[in-house]
């Protein structure tokens, strides 16, 4: 587990006056504001958010130390972390995407099928991104009770019961 969790990213501009388009991730995406000062992933950069209006996509936000539509565009695809602790806790069957990546998946059988690379979200639910020896390319298991029965963070491991042909 890491002490921070990506929880938003930066889009872009909005307007001329500093504000930036804010991407939140969070089930709450207003909540963003309140675990701050926020990060960058390098963790050289710092700020505290100030969420203005929605905007399609997120909201307008001012960031501490951000003047101007150039100091904006210049954060453009910046992800912004928080710490873990400021987080909520989470009940047992809720898992931080950060948690998931990294982890080894097994079969039902114990045989190893690949490690967690991403997780992915197109609108119709979680996916696990699966890379590992012996597969072409990844593979995007539904993160399901029934395709994960089993996910041991302490451990390391995740167990995985994929649809038929899914992992051939």
């Amino acid at each position: 587990m890491t002490d921070r969790v990506c929880v938003g990213a930066i889009a872009g501009a909005f307007g001329v006056r500093g504000e930036v388009r804010l991407k939140s991730f969070c089930a709450e995406p207003e909540a963003i504001e309140t675990y701050g000062p926020l990060t960058s992933e390098d963790g050289k950069s710092t700020w505290e958010v100030q969420l203005g209006k929605p905007v399609k996509g997120g909201f307008a936000a001012r960031l501490t130390g951000v003047r101007g539509k150039d100091a904006a565009d210049a954060l453009k695809g910046v992800r912004l972390y928080a710490p873990r602790d400021r987080l909520p806790s989470l009940p047992d069957d809720e898992f931080y995407h950060a948690d998931l990546i990294g982890l080894s998946v097994y079969d039902t059988g114990g045989g190893e099928l690949g490690r967690v690379k991403a997780v992915l979200n197109h609108g119709a639910g979680d996916l696990l991104e699966i890379a590992g020896k012996g597969l072409k390319q990844p593979v995007l298991l539904p993160f399901t009770q029934i395709a994960v029965p089993t996910i041991d963070i302490a451990a390391g491991r995740i167990v995985a019961d994929p649809p038929e042909g899914l992992f051939e």
